[in-house]
């Protein structure tokens, strides 16, 4: 391959194979990413109530109202210590039959009707309204069964019967006991609508978080291939044999980029594999007079990072750390403790010229670190830049917890 035919070959490279796959990423980001079978699971146990769960709420329920029942109208009765006629026991089953069916009937359907849309005063007055008719259908049994009469007998056999006005107390208590029941299930059917909202509210942010991180790595992929496809074209300039050897590690990388960017992590080696080919690539390019200084520790094989993330830190030094004219030094160190990753670089810098490739960069790189970091990393990420006015050097360190 000669020195024309391996200039053309990159252009077309550029031109007709990278070019419209970016544009396209960019005008069309998927929703969402391919979420792992972890996320899967989170996602559907956010959003959709489990078997096991409305069995236990329905146990709950049972459970509930067999307490409720057997301490207000069983227990209480007995602890009378007199033989109470039938027909009070068919009334005490016909005010929990009662009960439970305005509880449900609030819950289920006055409540997400009527006061969830609103309508509050029209809410209120079907329950007084609820209350009156509870009240009457007590009266109207207690006039059918004769239940003053039949009382009177159970606790005062010897004395005769003589009507007496109705006791306003004991009426007032079953509608104390009817609002009470009314209540509940109004707190009731506000907990599960609050429940339901913030399971959307989960589920919303969490597609809205996938939608922007889908969004990022749209940018950085195409970002960082425009960039290193350049650095190869400026290469051809000086020799054809070691373009060759650059587009080798580029294929490398981009197997990388391809496959391991549609995973949520990747093992930390990987990724700091990439940065060794990364910077070995730009070294290809680079003349004497830049100095290139790596400190990487040993790392734990098991620790995970999100993929390139630690790229637009490495890539800034070496858009704005070098020069053709003075010598130069760009440090890089990266170490790993039990609590933390700390990714530390170093430039001096040079403005670059306008016309070029890196005078014409937005600076989308480390922004949209930034913002990655925001998203995946909450309150466990510290990313700052310092400039030093007097030496012209840049210096950014990130300190980020990965467990």
């Amino acid at each position: 391959m000669g020195f024309a035919d391996g200039k053309c070959f990159i252009c077309c490279l550029s031109k007709r194979a990278f070019r419209p796959w970016a544009q396209k990423a960019l005008k069309k980001v998927p929703l969402r990413q391919r979420p792992s079978h972890e996320n899967t699971a989170m996602e559907s146990s956010l959003s959709v109530p489990t078997q096991k769960s409305r069995l236990v709420s329905l146990l709950i329920h049972v459970l509930g109202w067999a307490s409720f029942g057997f301490v207000l109208f069983l227990v209480t009765p007995l602890s009378w210590k007199v033989e109470l006629p039938d027909a009070f026991w068919g009334k005490q089953a016909f005010i929990l039959l009662l009960l439970v069916l305005a509880f449900y009937f609030n819950m289920l359907y006055l409540v997400p009707k009527l006061l969830f849309s609103k309508h509050n005063y029209l809410f209120l007055l079907l329950i007084l309204l609820a209350g009156a008719g509870y009240l009457g259908l007590l009266l109207i049994y207690d006039d059918w069964v004769d239940m003053q009469r039949q009382m009177h007998e159970a606790f005062r056999p010897d004395v005769p019967y003589t009507p007496k006005p109705r006791n306003l107390f004991y009426f007032m208590n079953n509608l104390w006991i009817f609002f009470l029941a009314v209540g509940t299930s109004t707190a009731v059917a506000a907990v599960q609508k609050w429940q339901s909202d913030e399971r959307q509210r989960r589920a919303m942010e969490r597609e809205r978080v996938n939608s922007e991180l889908s969004y990022l790595k749209a940018q950085i992929n195409p970002h960082f291939f425009f960039n290193t496809l350049n650095n190869i074209y400026a290469l051809t300039n000086i020799e054809v044999d070691r373009a060759k050897q650059a587009l080798l590690k580029l294929s490398r990388m981009m197997r990388y980029v391809l496959y391991e960017t549609q995973k949520d992590l990747t093992p930390l080696q990987k990724e700091i594999d990439f940065l060794h080919d990364y910077i070995e690539l730009m070294q290809l390019r680079l003349t004497d007079s830049v100095t290139v200084e790596m400190d990487i520790t040993p790392l734990d094989r098991h620790a995970t990072i999100a993929p390139m993330l630690l790229l637009p830190l490495v890539e800034n030094c070496f858009k704005h750390g070098i020069s053709t004219k003075e010598p130069c030094t760009i440090r890089i160190s990266l170490a790993l403790t039990e609590e933390s990753l700390t990714l530390r670089t170093q430039n001096q810098i040079f403005t670059a010229n306008k016309d070029t490739p890196e005078g014409k960069a937005s600076g989308i790189g480390i922004a949209n670190t930034r913002r990655r970091l925001e998203l995946l990393y909450p309150d466990r990420y510290k990313l700052t830049q310092e400039t030093r006015e007097e030496t012209q050097t840049f210096i950014a360190t990130l300190s980020l917890k990965l467990s």
